[in-house]
């Protein structure tokens, strides 16, 4: 009898790529399903909680990145410099 063996490789998965681009749109969706009255009243506050959670995520972001190129345009250094 020979024996046989058996490799059990885990399944590769793709990585989860979200993107703050990603964010925004779904800030977009969220603000335009509201507008159609997708939402039923029930869900309006954990709608409007989580809008207002992304809105402020989006806001926090963009400052740093303009607080990043303004440093970078003072400093004279920029990306691709080497």
């Amino acid at each position: 009898m020979s024996e046989e063996t058996t490799t059990t490789e885990a399944p590769t998965t793709a990585p989860v790529d979200l993107t703050v681009q990603d964010l925004s749109v779904l800030r977009s969706i969220i603000d335009v399903a509201s507008q159609r009255g997708a939402f039923k009243a029930n869900e309006m506050e954990a709608v409007g909680k989580t809008f207002n959670k992304l809105d402020a995520f989006l806001a926090t972001v963009q400052k740093a990145e303009e607080e990043s190129k303004a440093a970078e345009t003072a400093t004279g250094t920029v990306k691709g410099d080497k």
